[in-house]
C-alpha cells in the first residue's frame, strides 16, 4: 500500500456555522454541502477536502501534545500570494501566530476558531524532488 495524497480532513467543532464561516468567508473555501452540526467542503480535487462536525459548546479537551500539530493548506506558489493573503488575514481580523521560511515552502500559521492550528503556505523551491533531505533545512523566520 501506497498513500497518493491527503484526501481529507474532519475537524470536530463546537459551533458549525461558526467554523464554516471562517472555512469560507477568510480561507475561501468552497462548501458543497450542509445539514445541522456538519459543513462539507472541496476545491473540486476531490469528492471533500474538509468536513466539520459540531460537538456542541462544551469544553474543547486540554491540548495534549498527541495528535493533531496543524493541517496545511497550499494557497499558491509566489510569495505574492502568501503577502496577499496575509494582508486578507488582518482585515479580518486572524491573528497571525507563525511565519516561517522552510526553505521548499513560505509559511504563515494562523488558528481556526476552535484553536485548531492551519499552515497557509506557497512553494518556493521543488529541490525536494531531486533531494528529500531539503525539507529538512533549518526553518528561517520569514517576514513579509
Amino acid at each position: 500500500m501506497q498513500i497518493k495524497e491527503l484526501g481529507h480532513v474532519v475537524l470536530y467543532v463546537k459551533d458549525v456555522e461558526r467554523s464554516a464561516a471562517f472555512y469560507r468567508d477568510v480561507l475561501g473555501f468552497r462548501m458543497i454541502a450542509s445539514e445541522p452540526r456538519i459543513a462539507l467542503f472541496s476545491s473540486g480535487r476531490t469528492h471533500h477536502e474538509l468536513l466539520l462536525i459540531e460537538t456542541g459548546q462544551d469544553p474543547a479537551p486540554k491540548k495534549s501534545y498527541n495528535g493533531l500539530y496543524h493541517i496545511g493548506f497550499k494557497i499558491g506558489d509566489t510569495v505574492e500570494e502568501l503577502s496577499a493573503a496575509l494582508e486578507e488575514l488582518k482585515k479580518a481580523g486572524i491573528t497571525i501566530i507563525g511565519a516561517t521560511d522552510h526553505h521548499v515552502t513560505k509559511s504563515l500559521y494562523i488558528l481556526d476558531p476552535d484553536g485548531n492550528e492551519l499552515e497557509l503556505y506557497v512553494d518556493q523551491s521543488t529541490d525536494w524532488k531531486t533531494d528529500p533531505t531539503s525539507i529538512l533545512s533549518r526553518p528561517q523566520p520569514l517576514t513579509l
